[in-house]
């Protein structure tokens, strides 16, 4: 039973309590002023609407919660087997001693699986916090995603050129557009925070 279904019984078990209280004190037994009391309360048609629509939005509600916290777990999962997948391959070609080019090109899935984790982990509601709202997530994880792909072109261009001042330049642009649309995100969140009784 939802607060709301709970409150609207509430509400008609005190009211048909004080109509039999007052048909009593006019003289009616016990009986008479119950069957009074029920027909004066008229068509209640409206009221079981309003408590089944009640019940069906809470129901709808509780199955787009569940789904969407399973998509989020899929999309965590996903997100750090990409991670690992990437370190792991470039780990693997590092010690085959094959060119730097070929070691940095596998971390591109770094960069993927960081901005899927993020984006994961912001809409999965947990005990402590409520989910983030889902356009708000994308820009955080295109954040975190320019300032993975920054690094990452920074080391293959690196590894590429073998000049730092091509490294660096190639860093810059992602980076500094995925650290500045970080900043302006986090200074203008709002506090997910349950409050814990």
């Amino acid at each position: 039973m939802t607060v709301r279904n709970f409150e609207l019984k509430e509400e008609l078990f005190t009211n048909i309590k004080e109509k039999i209280s007052d048909y009593k004190l006019q003289g009616m037994e016990e009986e008479e002023a119950y069957k009074e009391a029920v027909i004066s309360m008229g068509d209640l048609s409206g009221l079981v609407d309003d408590m089944r629509r009640i019940g069906q939005d809470k129901a709808k509600s509780s199955v787009y919660t569940t789904m969407t916290a399973r998509i989020a777990t899929a999309g965590i999962i996903a997100g750090v087997l990409l991670i690992l997948f990437g370190l792991l391959t470039s780990a693997m070609l590092y010690f085959m001693n094959l060119p730097g080019v070929s070691v940095t090109g596998p971390a591109v899935f770094i960069v993927a699986g960081g901005a899927l984790l993020t984006y994961s982990v912001l809409t999965k509601e947990t005990a402590k916090r409520y989910v983030m709202n889902k356009i708000r997530a994308s820009l955080y994880s295109l954040a975190i995603g320019l300032i993975l792909f920054g690094i990452y072109t920074a080391m293959a261009a690196g590894t590429a050129t073998g000049e730092l001042f091509i490294a660096i330049g190639a860093f810059m642009f992602f980076f500094l557009s995925g650290t500045g649309l970080y900043l302006g995100l986090l200074f203008t969140g709002r506090n997910r925070r349950k409050e814990l009784y």
